[in-house]
Order: structure tokens, then sequence, then C-alpha cells
């Protein structure tokens, strides 16, 4: 590598992380000003919301708004080495445009590599914690509002239960049917249904099963019966949105699987949370090259002119992605079209911006 590309590596690098500590301190300011009553009046304890809170939510705030950071952070540093003349005196050398933007890819993708590995891995082991600790400290506990609950739990099997208790961990009016291809093989009805924490199985009481063999049917029935059945409580007595952000890559490919064999309705705000991981560390490069290309050239208006610009580019990104996200949630579009329509749109302006910036 020149010295030119550890220059500019270096002023990207360093301006990125000294804007991200920045912004992430006011964010931890404003955020404890709010929370601090809640924190007293729960008595959490000082350890807890510094190492169970504070130190796993700065890393989620920092890769949500780490292509955004990335933009302002090339605009601000870039501008100020063409106020400087610093790109004038580059490019008078022989240097093309091109051979320019090559240290701010790199950097980009040094930025995008980490926010990969954040945001799949890293992010929601500590989410775990995070969420943890908001449900013992900040949160109402959860209830599940969901009435008349129908899942398939396997292929051929589906339940149903009219409601499911949080608290108590009980579910009522269940029923359990298994059917060979469209033929219904056997139907268990019970009152209830209980988790049972110690055994970790499901406790069944007052039921009754019928087993169907062509025209025979077997009748039997008794006040209980302890099983593994191919769901889990948490299903249940988690709140599906804070699901999503502590399922790791892995994690979140078996989950969106469960719920689509199970026909959840909510299988598509997991859809895009796992192609955000992608499209996000991409934009890293788009909002990169978009950045360089306006702040290389030196204008009057100067450094000002282009943090407005910069932020206005900004702000519509994240616009259009939250756009595109409601009408995959709430229509009909391809969860991986809404997530990438803002990228494939600022890629046509990125390669515009790239092609006017030599002349």
């Amino acid at each position: 590598m020149k010295k030119l590309d550890i220059y500019i590596i270096k002023k990207f690098l360093g301006t990125f992380f000294f804007s991200l500590v920045l912004i992430l301190s006011i964010v931890v300011v404003f955020d404890l000003s709010e929370r601090l009553e809640k924190f007293l009046e729960n008595d959490a304890p000082l350890r807890a919301i510094v190492f169970d809170y504070y130190l796993n939510y700065i890393p989620y705030f920092a890769n949500m708004f780490s292509a955004l950071f990335t933009f302002i952070s090339v605009i601000f540093f870039t501008s100020k080495m063409a106020y400087n003349s610093e790109i004038i005196a580059i490019l008078s050398t022989g240097i093309s445009f091109r051979r320019l933007v090559r240290p701010y890819m790199i950097s980009a993708g040094v930025i995008a590599v980490l926010s990969l590995l954040l945001s799949a891995f890293i992010i929601p082991n500590a989410s775990k914690t995070r969420v943890e600790f908001s449900e013992k400290y900040i949160w109402k506990k959860y209830q599940n509002q969901d009435k008349n609950i129908h899942q398939q739990i396997a292929p051929g099997e589906y339940i149903y239960m009219s409601s499911f208790s949080v608290g108590s961990q009980i579910g009522y009016d269940f029923s359990y049917e298994v059917f060979d291809k469209d033929t219904l093989k056997s139907k268990l009805n019970a009152r209830l249904i209980e988790w049972n924490k110690q055994e970790k199985k499901w406790s069944i009481k007052d039921w009754t099963l019928r087993e169907f063999d062509g025209e025979k049917e077997t009748y039997t029935t008794g006040s209980r019966i302890d099983t593994l059945l191919n769901f889990d409580v948490t299903e249940f007595s988690e709140n599906p949105s804070h699901i999503k952000e502590q399922l790791n890559l892995t994690e979140l490919n078996e989950y969106i699987a469960r719920q689509k064999l199970r026909g959840s309705s909510n299988v598509v705000e997991f859809q895009i949370e796992k192609y955000k991981m992608f499209s996000g560390a991409f934009s890293t490069f788009i909002l990169t090259l978009i950045g360089v290309s306006i702040a290389s050239r030196k204008i009057r208006g100067g450094m000002g002119l282009h943090l407005g610009l910069g932020l206005l580019i900004s702000f519509s990104y994240i616009l259009f992605m939250q756009f595109s996200t409601v009408f995959a949630t709430n229509g009909n579009m391809n969860p991986l079209l809404a997530v990438w329509i803002p990228n494939m749109l600022f890629a046509v302006v990125a390669l515009f911006v790239y092609r006017t910036a030599p002349k």
C-alpha cells in the first residue's frame, strides 16, 4: 500500500470511530436520563446497568446507524481535504480519481465486514442479556394477546389453543391433530396444556384421544400425560419483536424455516431482519462512493454545504428503507426486494456522481 492509501485509510477510520464514540456518548447520556427513573424504581444494580444493559446496547445502536456514520465521516474529512486543496494536489500528480477512491473502498470494506459480523453473530448474543435486563427493570412483562392460536408444528401435525397465559404458562382448549396427507389419523383434545419447567415437557390435562385406522376408531381418555411436542413455551411467552434481535444468522435461518412450516404471519419480519444484515453492510460501499464523489470537489460554501447535502442523502436513504420495509411487512412486496430497493436506487446515484466527479 502507498503512503496515500495509508493516509486516507487512517483519516477515514479515525474519523469514523471518533464520530461513533462522540455520538454514542450523547445517546447514552440521553438514554440514561430517560430511563433513570425506571432504574431507581426497580432497584436496578449499577453493575447490571453498566455491563448488562449499556455495554450490550452500545454495539446494537452503533451497528444500526453505521452506514450513516460512515457517510458523514467520508463527507467530513474529504471536504476538509478538498478545502485545504489536498485533493487537487493529489490529482495533479497524475493519480486518477478512480485510484483515489481505492483506499476509501478498502476502509468501507473493513467497516462492512465489522458490521456484518456484529449483526450476524455478536449483537444477537449481546441482545439476549440486554433484553433480559430490560424485561426485569424497564418494560412491563410481556402478555400474549393471541386468541384462537392455530399452528403447524411439523409436516401433517397441527395444534390449536383458544388462548395462552404467559404468567402461568398454560394453554386452554388444546387440540393436537395428526394427518397422513388429507386423512386424519389421530386427534387429541384437552382442557389445558401446561409447561413443566423441571422436566422441560408439556403436561396435558383432562385429555381424550381419538385414533383412526380406516373405519376403525379407538377412543382413550386420561387425567394427565407428560409428553414432548415439537414446539416450545418461548414461542408464546416471548415478544416477537424482541426475538428477532436475539437470533444470530444460523438461528435466524432455522427460525424462518420453522415459522414457514407453521404458516406464521410474522415470518416476513424475520426475513427482513436477515436480509438487512447483508444489505446494511453493502450500503457502506454505496454511501462511501457517493460521499467521496460529492465532497472531493472544492466549492463555495465548503464543508457546511457538503455536510448538509450528506445529511439529506443519508436521511433519504433511511426514509426509503423504512418505506420499502413497511410495504414488505404490510403488503405483498418480496422481503428481499424491499430491503435491497434503497441500495439499488442509491447505487445508480453513486455511479452517476462517481462518473461526473472527475469532470
